[in-house]
């Protein structure tokens, strides 16, 4: 019986926009001069995460979800897909304007198991940022003419960002990180992106990125709506712990540890990622000390552990 925290490698990934801040800000050897996601909890197969200790190490997520099912309290009949994937991403340029689709969506017309609901915790914010959240149209018409004329300014909602802005963007929302923002994505474990708009740029060899104009039009919700977060706030010992979504697809919380707390897990398994600070986590009498930085899961095999320290946390489960 597996009865500790799995710990987990990141997988990153090049991208236009990306930079070097996952090094400066998290110390992670990052393998490209433009490295703009850390996929940190992922069993997707364009970048399982791996596994670092215990009985399976060496071996990915993908695999312990589909051969390790106890970990997750899977049943062995359970085909689907893992649930959730955790990135950081480094927007040391703007990301394209886009959208995601839903579940029905994303099956039937782009074979991946689900779609692309997310929500963005803002680890920091250059002076000005922005994102992108939103339109302005109010009938489909009109989104369809304003991309049509590619009237931006006047079709995009833009919205200031500073550090520890909580942000829930529902798969059929345009929107788009903006330049000098690094931010904690939790979403469905899903790798579709369609783009609407991507300030015209260029590849090294001077070709545009794909557009996805057609399907854009089709997945994107008009009139744009606002989510409505009931976020609650609940003390427990050394533990603050804000519950920032609650949603179909997953509850996200941040937590701020300043001295300990015991905990007893209360749901299938625990996505926990350190983003600032230092602390230590015990289950069954040992000891892990853990960095900004860290990403780990607490299996259904571990019902109770402990932490110390002073540290703030994103944690999420389905």
């Amino acid at each position: 019986m597996y009865k500790e925290p799995i710990f987990l490698q990141p997988v990153f990934q090049e991208r236009i926009w990306g930079g070097k801040k996952l090094h400066t800000e998290f110390h992670y050897a990052i393998p490209y001069e433009r490295t703009g996601e850390a996929w940190a909890i992922s069993a997707h197969p364009n970048g399982p995460s791996k596994i670092i200790n215990g009985p399976l190490e060496g071996k990915n997520l993908l695999d312990a979800w589909e051969n390790h099912g106890e970990l997750f309290n899977k049943s062995s009949d359970n085909n689907e897909a893992y649930p959730l994937l955790i990135k950081i991403l480094d927007a040391d340029d703007n990301l394209s304007v886009q959208v995601h689709p839903d579940d029905k969506y994303a099956r039937e017309q782009a074979n991946e198991a689900y779609g692309k609901t997310e929500c963005w915790y803002v680890l920091s914010a250059e002076k000005g940022s922005e994102l992108i959240i939103g339109h302005h149209a109010q009938t489909k018409e009109e989104l369809e003419a304003l991309i049509d004329d590619g009237k931006w300014d006047e079709l995009l909602r833009k919205v200031p960002v500073k550090a520890g802005d909580f942000v829930y963007v529902p798969s059929g929302t345009i929107h788009a990180i903006g330049k000098g923002i690094v931010i904690l994505e939790t979403q469905q474990s899903s790798d579709i992106t369609y783009r609407v708009y991507d300030y015209n740029r260029t590849d090294a060899v001077g070709n545009t990125r794909e557009l996805h104009l057609k399907q854009a039009k089709e997945v994107t919700t008009v009139p744009h709506e606002t989510p409505q977060l009931n976020q609650t706030v609940e003390k427990n010992q050394g533990l603050v712990s804000k519950k920032l979504v609650e949603e179909k697809y997953f509850t996200v919380y941040h937590w701020k540890l300043e001295g300990s707390v015991e905990k007893v897990r209360d749901n299938d398994f625990l996505q926990v990622s350190l983003v600032e600070g230092e602390a230590v986590v015990t289950v069954n009498g040992q000891s892990y000390t853990i960095k900004k930085g860290d990403h780990f899961i607490i299996p259904a095999t571990v019902d109770k552990y402990k932490l110390e320290g002073n540290g703030e946390f994103i944690v999420s489960h389905t």
